[in-house]
């Protein structure tokens, strides 16, 4: 990915970057973002996914190859049913990419969620110039997360934080200079935790907001609502689904009887048989001779690991184990690792986790679940590049 030659007559400012748009990705993009409840969504999500495939090759090859998006592609179609931009993470930074088709640049304008949730909140925010037609895109100015908070006007009527085109930094060289003269300069302001959501409030907005009829749902119900039910990663991508009016794809049942969803396979889910036979006379805990087991591929600090889940009797009697094990030659659970289950409302409960207080071969939780329940897995310290899930019993 090469960036394209400008002309001073259509780009009067030769430091802006203005990168290609190929064909190619133009017709995938075009095929994905049919996958969307509305127009609107629809056309968000086919300039989100041009941006994205201009950008993010070019970081790759000119500073990190290990750059990739936010929470995975996966995640994105939730993200754009009801947003505008996309996170990209590198070299332990964020950027959001905040692609416009609008001609006149005059200021940057970023959605209220990518600056007021803290686990949204990037580090650099970058204006995008989209031209769908023409095949480019053009990145005019950026600024930080700190700058946008306290500098920027936030309008009501549409929550959205704004900065005039005189308050941002147009030739992006800038950024990698000062982030090697000034590595450790703040580039976060200080943002408040919403308060957290019940079920039976969940619930609701969820049936509410997913009626098509709600062009705008971000703007339906007030932003602590509304945050708080999008921050939450099983309940932002069930949202995506009920406006699109799929069934459930989470559901662990399911899974055992027809096989993983198509998007929990994006997911890194899997399912297999597992045959064990027990030593007479072992006291470790029993595992079943044969089971069916649905498996998650991580990545936690660079090395990998496998969480496991499996009935530890018949899947209709819901008694579940869940396991952390490491998948590298002859690795292990290093001391100080957790394994944690949860309400779907995020709750802890008794026994719901498992701490390594030394190295062991895995860690294990046993749960009774309630038809119909939903569990959320954490692992500490936290696998790189995933969103929350919601596994439906």
């Amino acid at each position: 990915m090469h960036p394209i030659e400008s002309s001073p007559m259509i780009f009067p400012n030769p430091t802006q970057l203005c990168l290609e748009i190929l064909p190619a990705d133009r017709d995938r993009a075009k095929q994905q973002s049919q996958s969307f409840s509305t127009p609107a969504s629809r056309w968000r999500a086919y300039l989100n996914q041009l941006c994205l495939s201009a950008v993010l090759p070019w970081l790759q090859q000119e500073y990190d190859p290990q750059a990739q998006v936010w929470l995975g592609m996966a995640a994105l179609p939730s993200f754009w049913e009801v947003v505008n931009g996309v996170a990209i993470a590198l070299d332990n930074m964020r950027f959001l990419l905040i692609p416009s088709e609008a001609i006149d640049l005059d200021e940057m304008r970023v959605q209220q969620e990518w600056i007021d949730l803290p686990s949204w909140a990037a580090d650099y925010y970058l204006a995008v110039q989209i031209e769908p037609d023409e095949g480019w895109v053009r990145i005019w100015g950026y600024a930080t997360h700190q700058q946008l908070k306290i500098r920027g006007n936030y309008d009501r009527s549409d929550r959205t934080y704004s900065l005039d085109e005189e308050d941002l930094i147009a030739d992006f060289n800038v950024f990698w200079v000062a982030r090697q003269l000034c590595p450790g300069e703040p580039t976060r302001a200080a943002i408040a935790s919403l308060p957290s959501l019940s079920l039976d409030c969940a619930e609701n907005l969820l049936a509410r907001l997913s009626e098509r009829a709600v062009i705008e749902p971000r703007l339906a119900v007030p932003f602590s609502l509304w945050g708080s039910l999008l921050e939450h990663g099983g309940w932002r991508q069930r949202l995506y689904e009920k406006r699109l009016g799929r069934q459930e794809q989470w559901s662990v049942l399911d899974w055992l009887r027809g096989g993983v969803s198509g998007l929990a396979k994006q997911m890194a889910w899997e399912r297999f048989e597992l045959q064990t036979a027990s030593k007479e006379g072992s006291t470790e805990e029993k595992a079943p001779a044969i089971s069916t087991v649905l498996s998650r591929q991580l990545i936690v600090n660079h090395q990998p690991y496998e969480l496991r889940a499996l009935p530890l009797s018949d899947p209709e009697a819901r008694i579940w184990r869940f396991e952390l094990r490491s998948t590298s030659l002859a690795g292990s659970i290093p001391r100080g690792f957790k394994l944690r289950l949860l309400t779907e409302d995020l709750q802890p409960f008794e026994n719901n986790e498992d701490i390594a207080t030394e190295a062991v071969d895995r860690l294990y939780v046993e749960v009774a679940i309630s038809p119909g329940e939903g569990l959320v897995w954490e692992v500490e310290p936290s696998p790189e590049n995933c969103d929350r899930e919601i596994l439906r019993f």
